[in-house]
């Protein structure tokens, strides 16, 4: 409770011993909450201003992309992409603007702004990990019930979990412009880390994206642990000659790209919600305060890195960019790099994974397909010969 009236949160011209009433009336116009000194701001104020155009500008071309292509939306793998571009580009704007106005500039907003801007950022991030959990669960349910997958997963179903996901993030993150805030407005036990912030609300939230983050573990982990089963089997049924020509294995492959997925996602927001969890059990100090600042950056970078790894990293998307270029620009060297991706084989790092299903253990060789959909496809054609 004393760090929480402590004079360091003034400005040196205001540090005085009797100054308590000052102190007050500075937490009253949010001041005991911008505690960025001035190369902090610059620091913070420098990968605000770079990453949030990108995260803007990358997630809105997979948007276009995916919304001009016929047969991109119809397929429910990229509209779960959509769904996290989406978020990302409000997580971009929200954030960016939201943060350098409260941190930088130092406007001070009243409770009704002040926690609809923040609504505005909670449900850009809530929709952006939940859209993460469920391109984790699509891939899931893709392995696991590749002969069915058509079937129970289409494209009224996944419109249908995207607007289940959106609403409850729509709900949650408004809820302190509800009503559900401090009683005490700005002193404990309210939030250090956001105004007007309940510490309930914020343990419930915390915990809500906790949840999610190990969701994707799981269903990742599970992905992991079928493909090391499978291609045991293909290597047991094939001999070593045949899975040779110097080629890593594709559990190895998998565990490579999934474990950079996984390791992203929990540096970016491990530290923040952290910090979460902190406030929530005790009082932090400025410094603390001025840390996490910092590693709410870290959320921002993650919508910056979302598009190159789930959507940037899929041949198929490149091509429709390519070709979507090509009819905007209708320049000639638009139609050469076309062509030069045209679909065939990926890389070993695509990001849309071979997966084999049982049905095609038998065969005498492993087929790598160059997108989730089109592992679906394949095993339909198999099973119906």
């Amino acid at each position: 409770m004393e760090e929480w009236e402590s004079p360091t949160s003034l400005r040196p011209t205001e540090a005085k011993p009797d100054s308590s009433l000052l102190i007050a009336n500075s937490c009253e116009n949010l001041e005991c909450y911008m505690v960025l000194i001035k190369a902090e701001k610059t620091a913070i104020g420098s990968i605000c201003f770079l990453a949030g155009p990108i995260t803007l500008l990358e997630n809105a071309l997979v948007l276009c992309v995916i919304a001009a292509t016929a047969s991109l939306r119809r397929r429910p793998s990229y509209l779960f992409i959509g769904s996290l571009a989406l978020a990302d580009v409000f997580a971009s704007c929200f954030f960016t603007t939201s943060f350098l106005d409260f941190h930088l500039f130092r406007h001070s907003d009243g409770p009704t702004a002040y926690l609809f801007k923040l609504g505005g950022v909670t449900m850009a991030f809530s929709s952006s990990v939940g859209s993460l959990l469920l391109t984790a669960l699509d891939r899931y349910l893709c392995i696991y019930q590749a002969s069915s997958y058509k079937v129970m997963l289409t494209r009224r179903r996944a419109l249908l979990s995207m607007l289940i996901l959106w609403s409850a993030t729509i709900f949650i993150a408004f809820l302190p412009l509800m009503g559900w805030r401090c009683p005490t407005v700005l002193t404990p036990p309210c939030s250090r880390l956001f105004p007007y912030i309940n510490r309930e609300y914020l343990a419930c939230w915390t915990s809500f994206i906790l949840v999610l983050l190990a969701l994707i573990l799981v269903a990742y982990t599970l992905i992991l642990w079928k493909a090391h089963r499978h291609e045991s089997s293909m290597t047991n049924l094939q001999g070593p000659a045949a899975t040779g020509h110097n080629r890593m294995r594709m559990d190895i492959r998998l565990a490579r790209t999934f474990g950079l997925i996984l390791i992203i996602l929990v540096g970016c927001w491990l530290p923040a919600l952290s910090f979460m969890i902190a406030d929530v059990s005790g009082i932090l100090t400025h410094r603390q305060q001025r840390a996490f600042a910092f590693c709410s950056t870290l959320c921002l970078v993650n919508s910056a890195i979302n598009p190159l790894l789930y959507a940037l990293r899929c041949k198929e998307l490149r091509v429709a960019l390519l070709q979507l270029l090509q009819r905007v620009c209708k320049v000639g060297w638009c139609k050469t790099s076309t062509e030069d991706l045209t679909p065939g084989l990926p890389s070993t790092e695509d990001l849309n994974f071979t997966a084999i299903s049982e049905v095609e253990i038998p065969r005498p060789r492993t087929i790598r397909l160059n997108s989730v959909s089109e592992i679906v496809n394949s095993q339909q054609l198999d099973i119906r010969k």
